[in-house]
């Protein structure tokens, strides 16, 4: 079908595929609260507790761990060389940080997060209900030997372009379930090959994400021993991602940042499907409120976050319908159509979207490992535009100023999400890092 977005400052250049903000007009004061929304505050709470019991199993599976008493945690990196290749040196931008979950332990990308947490949180339940753990029991029993071989009776599947992937199938091959990975076309090659040597069944389409998504589900519905993780609709993967926002705020106290109505928090995460960023900008609201700022970010022809929202729609909207391409080099967010479910907790809550070109992707991954050695993929290196979209735009102006917060960019905290990299072959990384140089002249 084709759609025809509403008049918004951001429309033409979001539909020549030029980078772009949008700001969300739904946006509401104390939106966490806002009745209706499909989920409740004190369920990020919940995950959190639930992070905490699975410590003791997750150090099990994955001695990696072990350092950290079998928490999936990431440095908090304060850009102090990096923003001045990036051109923040000005005071307006505060102080700018890099979440680094780019190198998260396990699956390398936020996605550990996710995937991880809900593979071992339905482990949990399918061992307490045929009585192998008992409620409040020692949860490394999951690891034992008449666990593994219920485990191995089942199928852990999921619908990926190639990060939820990597982070399900791990999950579930440590725990003994068999893995199947339905893999989209944008997948990139290196992802598929890790994911064998895992022992991970891959099933290729040459399609889009929404299409490898769909045949997985399909998949599970017809077989009863299939559990589908579902990445468009599901709340177990969406409150994993939530808990990283504890994990942040403990970060920014020891670094002596803070966050309320005169130290405003910007956040910068980018987007595929919704899940992940959403997750952690809703457990963000949940902790900081409206302190906390927390904006999108999706490649020029694959906004599908900003062509739903901006649309206003009811139904879907992909950016195929607005005559977008779907096609990046950033693999991670080559998505046509957004989470419904993301949308619908998202509408009071998100400041706004942006859009990025592939090769600023490529610039600031070289700028990133060239200043401060971060490791990253292209669509993780999305969110340092932010600063500049924030500070500096027409836009970001406009929404500074209806938010009262003209004169307190100086106090601000800006937080880049990056969300993968750790995992990428070295020459694959290689390739990356040439193609930035030649971008910036390096």
């Amino acid at each position: 079908m084709s759609v025809q977005l509403p008049d918004d400052p951001a429309r033409d250049d979001v539909l020549a595929g030029r980078p772009a903000l949008w700001l969300n007009p739904g946006l509401k004061a104390d939106g966490i609260a806002e009745p209706g929304l499909p989920v409740r505050a004190a369920q990020v709470a919940e995950a959190e507790t639930n992070w905490q019991r699975l410590a003791p199993l997750l150090q099990t599976c994955f001695p990696e761990l072990a350092a950290a008493g079998g928490r999936i945690q990431s440095a908090l990196i304060e850009a102090k060389a990096l923003r001045n290749a990036l051109g923040y040196q000005g005071a307006d931008y505060g102080r700018v940080f890099v979440k680094a979950d780019g190198d998260l332990p396990v699956a390398g990308s936020i996605k550990a997060r996710g995937g991880v947490y809900e593979v071992f949180m339905h482990a949990l339940k399918m061992a307490e209900k045929r009585g192998i753990l008992t409620p409040g029991g020692d949860v490394t029993v999951l690891a034992g030997e008449q666990a593994r071989a219920l485990f191995a009776q089942h199928t852990i599947a999921v619908g990926s372009t190639g990060n939820l992937g990597l982070s399900v199938g791990i999950a579930a091959r440590a725990l003994g379930f068999r893995a199947v990975v339905h893999m989209s076309a944008d997948a990139k090659q290196w992802k598929v090959e890790r994911l064998t040597r895992l022992g991970v069944e891959v099933v290729r389409h040459q399609a889009d994400y929404t299409t490898a998504v769909e045949h997985a589900r399909i998949d599970a519905e017809a077989d009863p021993s299939i559990y589908f993780v579902d990445d468009e609709r599901s709340q177990m993967l969406f409150f994993g991602y939530s808990a990283a926002a504890r994990e942040l705020a403990a970060q920014l106290d020891a670094a002596g940042v803070t966050v309320d109505a005169e130290h405003p928090l910007f956040i910068y995460l980018p987007c595929g499907i919704g899940g992940a960023p959403g997750g952690a900008a809703y457990g963000l609201k949940a902790i900081f409120g409206d302190a906390a700022h927390a904006f999108f970010v999706e490649p020029v022809q694959s906004p599908c976050a900003l062509v739903h929202m901006m649309s206003g729609a009811a139904e879907l909207v992909s950016v195929y319908d607005v005559g977008l391409s779907n096609r990046t080099e950033a693999d991670g967010m080559a998505v046509a159509r957004m989470s419904e479910f993301v949308a619908e907790v998202m509408r009071p809550l998100l400041s706004g979207v942006f859009t990025v070109a592939d090769d600023d992707l490529f610039r600031w991954l070289w700028q990133a490992h060239s200043t401060q050695a971060i490791r990253l993929e292209p669509s993780a290196a999305a969110g340092f535009a932010g600063p500049e979209f924030v500070v500096a735009s027409p836009r970001g102006r406009d929404y500074l100023r209806a938010h009262g917060l003209r004169d307190k960019a100086a106090q601000a905290t800006h937080v880049v999400w990056t969300t993968g990299g750790a995992f990428v072959p070295e020459q694959q990384f290689q390739q990356f890092l040439q193609r930035g140089a030649a971008l910036v002249g390096g």
